[in-house]
């Protein structure tokens, strides 16, 4: 680990260089560099989190296995690093004679050797694909395995049911996770949640997630966002009254609720929210008509109750300031479009937007005209008003890292199956995992997941303590690109059948390419976010 750690340092010492050379520059000005530069840092960042993993004692034949994992993705990350670095050296201040080190070279030629890595693939098969020890405490571990026994027993068998029909989560997913507390993870224990009221459980949500997402990404894994991005905006801005009102029921998960931030025009890009909220009075209660589109409005038909960001002042400067945050409800629709009324007067219209996957939960097209609220509905009423930008982004920061949650167990579940495959497939006289290459490739995504995972967990921690905003957008980055990779590659160990609907190992393919475009896109992250920090940080 000694050579891990020496090589890690040669790499970081060479990312700081090419991070002063552009610092201080407009991050539109260098945006092929700042976006190479932001997978670096998230690279980097995993590589120290998965040797301090590997530090921690463990029974020899554990430890073992953990330094070899930890050492092959440290060896990846490096390598990748230089890459970028070596495509333009000018671009970062550097000559192509410098991105590189005697330390760094061996330590990466050494760990992604051919025969290196084939050896622990091999002891990925002796050990039937069982990960090492993810030194979680109990209580944790007891909720890994609650969740990781209802993934099995009630996600997975719908599944896929739920994909090629593109049919709504049934009710039996649905109830059992409101039986187990499952929407009540970021609600404090005096609003019937189960996070405690003193401090912050950012972990027991990441566990959850990560095991529900291993059964099936749309059909379960998502289902606890919403209530945690509506839990944190709440309990940020929310009056005493409003969270007394809305927290207890979001626990529940009655009503479910869905989050309307994207707009057509805007994407990623919250602060140029268009959609109006104009004062009003209508049969003499004060209140807001609501006029314009949402997007990408995952659950919007089957919540009862949206989380919308709407302008309220046009003239604000600068304009993320005349931002507000209102809970809207609504009766609850099973099908693919819907239309409402509000009882103040008023439409509200939705429209399902067919995907290739994340399927089960629906996206909605959502078209508000002179949809009237009471005050009442304003998010911290008259001292939210302009302020639910800030809101949003602490409902958004757990949602980052939920995301990369949702990664890891997606990840782990094409690992699984594609492992599985490999052992019962006999080409060529015998079975696929026996070959060299398919025992290079299933190393290389396990020691992928592994270090996701562990940099998912630290991430938690960070936060819990008030930390880690950058961070969680920096484990979103590695997270979500490494699961379209692994999903990838799962698929093609499947060979022909891997591109079979009947086969789930497709349906985790088709899933996984959306994650790095939810919860913040890929580009916005890199550049406005992580880039904006690097250069000028």
């Amino acid at each position: 680990m000694d050579s891990a750690r020496g090589a890690v340092d040669d790499a970081t010492e060479l990312f700081g260089r090419a991070r002063a050379h552009l610092a201080g520059r407009d991050v539109d000005d260098v945006q092929i560099e700042a976006y190479d530069l932001a997978f670096s840092s998230a690279e980097l960042h995993a590589a120290r989190v998965a040797m301090d993993y590997a530090a921690i004692p463990a029974d020899p034949t554990d430890a073992a296995f953990k330094d070899a994992l930890a050492t092959t993705f440290c060896a990846e990350a490096l390598a990748n690093l230089t890459a970028r670095l070596r495509l333009r050296p000018t671009a970062y201040g550097l000559r192509a004679a410098e991105l590189t080190t005697p330390g760094l070279a061996g330590f990466v030629d050494s760990r992604l050797g051919p025969a290196k890595l084939a050896a622990v693939g091999e002891r990925i098969r002796q050990g039937h694909g069982v990960l090492p020890p993810d030194h979680l405490d109990d209580e944790k571990t007891l909720m890994r395995e609650t969740f990781r026994q209802f993934s099995d027993e009630r996600v997975a068998p719908a599944a896929g049911d739920v994909h090629r029909n593109d049919t709504m989560i049934p009710d039996t997913i649905i109830d059992g996770l409101r039986e187990l507390g499952c929407f009540g993870l970021s609600v404090p224990e005096r609003y019937g949640g189960l996070k405690p009221d003193d401090h912050e459980d950012s972990l027991g949500m990441v566990v959850v997630t990560e095991e529900l997402s291993r059964g099936s990404l749309g059909a379960a894994g998502s289902l606890i966002t919403r209530p945690e991005i509506i839990a944190r905006a709440v309990m940020q801005g929310g009056t005493d009254e409003q969270k007394s009102r809305w927290l207890p029921g979001i626990a529940a998960g009655n009503p479910l609720v869905a989050v309307a931030v994207t707009e057509p025009g805007t994407g990623s890009d919250v602060a140029s929210v268009a959609l109006r909220a104009t004062r009003s009075v209508r049969d003499s209660t004060s209140g807001w008509l609501l006029n314009g589109a949402k997007t990408w409005c995952t659950f919007a038909g089957r919540a009862a109750g949206l989380l919308v960001l709407a302008r309220t002042d046009p003239e604000a400067s600068p304009p993320h300031r005349g931002l507000s945050l209102f809970v809207v409800e609504k009766p609850s629709f099973e099908g693919k479009s819907f239309v409402c009324e509000s009882p103040g007067g008023g439409r509200l219209s939705g429209r399902a937007i067919p995907t290739i996957g994340y399927r089960g939960m629906h996206s909605f097209e959502l078209f508000f005209d002179d949809y009237f609220l009471p005050h009442n509905a304003l998010v911290g009423e008259d001292d939210g008003e302009g302020k639910g930008f800030y809101y949003t982004m602490r409902g958004f920061s757990g949602g980052r890292l939920q995301t990369a949650a949702r990664a890891c167990g997606l990840m782990r579940a094409a690992f699984e199956d594609a492992l599985r495959y490999a052992e019962e497939r006999h080409v060529f006289g015998k079975p696929v995992a026996g070959y060299g290459l398919t025992l290079q490739k299933l190393a290389r995504m396990a020691a992928a997941i592994v270090a996701c995972r562990q940099f998912t967990y630290a991430v938690a921690g960070m936060m819990d303590r008030g930390e880690g905003q950058l961070e969680a957008s920096l484990v979103k980055l590695l997270s979500c690109k490494t699961a379209e990779w692994v999903t990838r590659e799962a698929m093609q160990v499947h060979g022909g059948m891997g591109y079979a609907e009947e086969t789930a190992v497709s349906r985790y393919f088709a899933d996984a390419r959306v994650l790095s475009i939810f919860e913040g896109a890929e580009e916005t992250l890199a550049l406005k976010v992580v880039g904006r920090a690097l250069l000028n940080g």
